[in-house]
């Protein structure tokens, strides 16, 4: 399944996308997207029952805002330097473990909803991700099978990010990851069930219409199994929370000077195989 919210900020209404494309109000089943309902599986059934019989009401979606696809986010986990090909890019040693940061649930966006450069920033850099949605508590978990059976989704996002804050102003990296709206999320969660393989999926973004990411979820250091099996032994993982998992080459960061930095007026475009699209205007904050 597509599931989604729709609606102004802050008061999206939770509904899905079926086989034709159209869109399907899950209002009169279930409240929200969130961690409650990815953690009931006869909630989940009841929507699958209704999709089947065909009795799911319609949704006009001329002019519809399309929300981050899961409410209520606990947390959000990002893995950084997760691609051999941006790790080569950067000019960083392929990492022994995952490398493992924190972006504020409050950083999370809807796909197509305007991203802010921050003030004073000079290196605003774009990085598509495959997200993972967690579906069960996930604590100290042992292998790839138990790991992948606690995945609800996935989805994509957008793990915006600032370099000189990042990089350059000591400290740890949250500087440079916990601007707002730096989190793009969707625009759908598409059920686990429907990726057999999270590691064959594509990843690209283009801003102006050129592609500067083009990549692979086979070309992941440490892959989806992995990356949760291994977080859960760090921190407990709870139904709704996501992981980032990491981006590809291509970033700014790694192109020859003068870098293409992001700036105001700027648009970047991302899509992961199977998982939909994202489009972003920025303005400055």
């Amino acid at each position: 399944m597509k599931l989604l919210r729709v609606g102004p900020a802050g008061a999206e209404r939770p509904a899905l996308l079926d086989q034709d494309g159209t869109l399907r109000d899950l209002s009169a089943l279930v409240d929200d997207v969130d961690g409650g309902l990815l953690a009931d599986a006869s909630a989940l059934d009841r929507i699958r029952g209704a999709l089947a019989a065909g009795v799911l009401p319609a949704l006009d979606a001329t002019g519809l805002r399309i929300g981050p696809p899961v409410g209520r986010i606990g947390k959000v986990v990002c893995i950084g330097l997760n691609y051999h090909g941006h790790a080569a890019e950067t000019g960083q040693a392929t990492p022994a473990e995952p490398v493992v940061f924190l972006k504020a649930a409050d950083t999370v966006v809807g796909p197509d909803d305007t991203v802010l450069v921050p003030r004073r920033s000079t290196k605003t850099d774009w990085e598509v991700e495959l997200a993972i949605v967690i579906g069960r508590t996930a604590r100290y978990l042992e292998s790839d099978e138990q790991a992948l059976a606690h995945i609800a989704g996935y989805a994509v996002a957008h793990d915006v990010s600032e370099r000189e804050f990042q990089i350059e102003r000591g400290g740890t990296w949250d500087k440079g990851k916990n601007c707002e709206t730096f989190n793009p999320l969707g625009p759908w969660l598409v059920t686990a069930d429907e990726v057999p393989d999270p590691q064959a999926l594509s990843l690209k973004l283009w801003v102006n219409g050129e592609l500067k990411q083009d990549g692979n979820t086979s070309d992941q250091i440490f892959p989806v199994a992995e990356v949760v099996r291994y977080v859960s032994q760090f921190m407990t993982l709870y139904p709704g929370d996501i992981i980032n998992t990491g981006t590809p080459g291509g970033v700014a960061m790694g192109q020859p000077e003068p870098k293409p930095y992001l700036r105001a007026g700027d648009v970047v475009e991302l899509e992961i195989e199977g998982l939909g699209r994202q489009r972003q205007e920025l303005k400055d904050a």
